[in-house]
C-alpha cells in the first residue's frame, strides 16, 4: 500500500518560481488516498475531548464532515462573508497579497463547547487565527487544531503558539 505522502502530488513552480505547490486534489481523486487522509487526521484526534469540528471552506469541510460524522460530533461551517444566511460574526486577517474576511453564525458555537478546527493545509496560520479568534468570541476552547499538510517553512505552527497542533504530513519548505 502506498504512503499517504505519494498521494500528494507536488506541482514545481506553481504559483511562482521556487515554490512546489502540494496538491490535495490528487488525494480525494483516490479512493484510498482519501480513505487514508481522514483516517491520519481522526486518529490524531483519539484522545481529545470535544464537541464540535469547525472547517473553513472549502477544504476544511471536506475533511471536517467525514471527521465530524465518523466521531459523532457536530459540524461548524466557516465561510466567506457574505455566504452564511442567519446573524453572523466576522474576523478579517491579512492574507499574503491583500485581506480576507471569513464568518460564522452567531448561534454556531455555545459557551464552554470544546472545538477542534479541520483544514487541509497550513501555511502562514492567518485563517486557522482568525477562526481561533470567532471560536473564543462565541465563547468556545479551541482544543485542538489537525491539518492535513504543513508547510514549516512559513511557519504558521508558531502564529498558533499555545495550541495543539497535529499535521499528518509535514513539509519542511514553502
Amino acid at each position: 500500500m502506498k504512503k499517504l505522502e505519494e498521494y500528494v502530488r507536488s506541482i514545481p513552480d506553481f504559483p511562482e518560481e521556487g515554490i512546489i505547490f502540494r496538491d490535495v486534489t490528487s488525494v480525494l481523486q483516490d479512493a484510498d488516498g482519501l480513505h487514508m487522509a481522514i483516517d491520519a487526521m481522526q486518529e490524531t484526534l483519539k484522545d481529545v475531548d470535544f464537541d464540535v469540528v469547525v472547517g473553513p471552506e472549502s477544504r476544511g469541510f471536506i475533511f471536517g464532515v467525514p471527521i465530524a460524522y465518523n466521531m459523532h460530533k457536530s459540524f461548524v461551517p466557516v465561510r466567506k462573508k457574505g455566504k452564511l444566511p442567519c446573524e453572523t460574526i466576522s474576523m478579517s486577517y491579512d492574507l499574503e497579497y491583500g485581506s480576507a474576511t471569513i464568518e460564522m453564525h452567531k448561534d454556531a458555537i455555545k459557551p464552554g463547547q470544546k472545538v477542534v478546527i479541520v483544514d487541509d493545509l497550513i501555511a502562514t496560520g492567518g485563517t486557522i487565527e482568525a477562526i481561533i479568534k470567532l471560536v473564543e468570541q462565541l465563547g468556545g476552547e479551541v482544543v485542538k487544531i489537525v491539518f492535513l499538510m504543513e508547510l514549516a517553512g512559513l511557519k504558521g505552527r508558531e502564529r498558533l503558539a499555545g495550541k495543539d497542533v497535529a499535521s499528518v504530513i509535514c513539509y519542511e519548505g514553502k
